[in-house]
């Protein structure tokens, strides 16, 4: 389905006109006819679908119809960098269309906080904030809500992750009953629909299956011991053909204790996570982005987030927790009809995890021998309870040793 068969004012046909965008994709052709028709609606979707536009493109084209300084629409997402992004591409969508927008999230400074506060109190057209700082902004002053017509959710299932729930249904409080809400997520999990339940009404649902891996990237894996890791992601890196690099780990700590074991290799790579400053958090995307620092390294929320087109390499430092959180890692690589490559490391503990994988993708994916002086890796059984050492293994008990540290922090706080 083409754009322009959607009926678009005038002004926004233009701007797609002017960005090359011609054809709709499933997720854009679905959901738009339901947003036009002021539906609620939930809609699962990964990303890179397409599915920011498929909601910003029907709500700019309502703002086009009914051009009015007040706030019309808020959009919550997980983090900064997503806040960000969007408002970028509100910008370029709604080039022609006149509709306003500002970001609103935490780790600026004192004048970032007030031209937010100013933006929201002038009535911007649309709000795309992180939770935390926008209950700081409707906590803290007296903001006009009462003609909000649009809330979206996007990556829902991230905002939950990372404990949103309550701050959410928070944020509702301060909004009218009667507006138009949609929900967006990638996975959609029980806490999701119970979400949904409390926010939507009468929604219509929309799930797009999840896609395999693309084609064109090489997947394959290898069986490791915890502290053969260091080395084995060294020997890969040492591959100059790999131009543009993100290594994903579950945890922040390790995170930041790989950047700075890389980083003592003389290898060049950051870790992106959320104890840092906002300035430094951007300051390293865009050094990433155009090309300047080769390696980067983070947790899951680069594999939502953050929309970067020519990654050469993902490495999975370790197996995800949900097999579809692998498709989004390796989703990074190969995109726009590139190619790519997609390595994973597989202990002892994390077979069963790689077998839902394969399961999910419906396919095998290649085990490739450790490289020469790496000695051997556990042997792959993923069925059994007690993983095998092979019977030519290293005497040394690998078990025992961890080289990253292992505590879980919840994200919420930093996040914001």
């Amino acid at each position: 389905m083409k754009f322009t068969e959607f009926g678009f004012v005038p002004t926004l046909e233009e701007g797609l006109e002017s960005m090359g965008f011609e054809q709709a994709t499933p997720i854009q052709e679905q959901t738009i006819p339901v947003i036009l028709d002021n539906k609620d609606l939930i809609a699962c979707a990964q990303t890179g679908t397409g599915k920011t536009a498929a909601y910003l493109l029907p709500i700019l084209n309502k703002i086009c119809k009914d051009p009015k300084e007040f706030v019309n629409t808020i959009i919550l997402v997980p983090t900064r960098e997503l806040a960000l992004q969007i408002d970028q591409q509100i910008m370029g969508l709604g080039y022609f269309t006149g509709a306003t927008s500002i970001s609103v999230y935490g780790g600026g400074d004192g004048m970032g906080y007030e031209q937010q506060k100013r933006a929201i109190r002038e009535g911007v057209n649309i709000i795309v904030a992180t939770p935390g700082r926008l209950i700081s902004h409707m906590s803290s002053g007296k903001f006009d809500f009462t003609r909000l017509e649009h809330l979206v959710l996007d990556e829902a299932d991230t905002m939950l992750d990372m404990g949103f729930h309550d701050d959410i249904l928070r944020i509702i409080s301060y909004l009218p009953i009667k507006r138009q809400s949609l929900l967006f997520s990638a996975t959609m999990p029980a806490k999701i629909r119970t979400l949904a339940k409390k926010i939507l009404e009468e929604p219509q649902e929309i799930n797009i299956a999840i896609s395999k891996p693309s084609a064109g990237i090489d997947q394959h894996a290898y069986m490791t011991y915890d502290d053969q890791k260091g080395k084995l992601i060294r020997h890969i890196l040492s591959n100059q053909d790999y131009t543009s690099i993100i290594v994903f780990a579950s945890k922040k700590e390790i995170v930041k204790t790989l950047a700075r074991d890389l980083s003592k290799s003389g290898i060049e790579a950051e870790g992106f996570h959320s104890d840092l400053e906002q300035a430094q958090r951007e300051s390293i995307i865009n050094k990433f982005r155009s090309k300047r620092l080769r390696v980067l390294i983070g947790t899951d929320v680069i594999s939502r987030g953050i929309d970067i087109v020519g990654i050469s390499l993902v490495v999975n430092y370790d197996v995800p927790p949900d097999p579809e959180d692998y498709v989004h890692r390796v989703g990074r690589t190969a995109r726009a009809s590139t190619t790519g490559t997609a390595i994973t490391f597989i202990n002892e503990k994390d077979q069963s995890r790689f077998a839902r994988i394969e399961h999910l993708i419906e396919y095998e994916i290649e085990k490739k021998p450790l490289p020469e002086g790496l000695g051997v890796g556990p042997v792959y059984n993923p069925k059994t309870g007690r993983p095998q050492k092979p019977k030519n293994s290293r005497k040394k008990n690998y078990k025992g040793k961890r080289t990253v540290g292992t505590s879980s922090t919840k994200a919420k706080s930093s996040e914001n």
